[in-house]
């Protein structure tokens, strides 16, 4: 667990996911509370998997981050940022960056010497948030996807 005298970083809970909803509609994403629920059970099951999230000195959270490792042929074994979301009210406090550190260390201890992300192309504020913290556009691609 990390953190400064308001804000404290430490590892995702169950309990979080009713505040989390809110999180992710702000960026677009309509999950319904169940698959929430079982998507994040299937990533807590998942020692390659960690979730952590910020909260302010009530116990509120503020942010959270998903991080995975990512093994490829063609790419390095590397985290990769799933998802970051800070509240819109909690932004440009520095919590984005803790939580982006909090991943860091997570990846770093479970060897790997990189991390990545996609970020959305109409995301300029979130392209410039990475690009402020070290990150540099490698590739563009698109997502494709095909139901089962």
């Amino acid at each position: 667990m990390t953190g400064g005298a308001d804000i404290v970083i430490e590892r995702m809970r169950a309990e979080d996911l009713a505040a989390a909803e809110p999180l992710f509609r702000s960026l677009g994403y309509e999950i319904p509370a169940e698959d929430l629920r079982s998507r994040f059970a299937a990533i807590t099951r998942r020692d390659a998997h960690a979730a952590f999230v910020a909260r302010d000195a009530d116990g509120g959270l503020l942010g959270l981050i998903h991080v995975y490792i990512r093994a490829a042929l063609e790419k390095p074994v590397e985290a990769v940022i799933q998802s970051l979301v800070v509240a819109e009210a909690a932004r440009r406090r520095g919590i984005g960056k803790r939580l982006v550190r909090e991943a860091e260390r997570w990846a770093h201890t479970r060897g790997v010497s990189s991390i990545s992300l996609h970020t959305q192309l109409h995301r300029s504020d979130a392209e410039a948030f990475y690009a402020s913290d070290g990150f540099a556009e490698t590739a563009q691609a698109r997502l494709m996807r095909k139901k089962l």
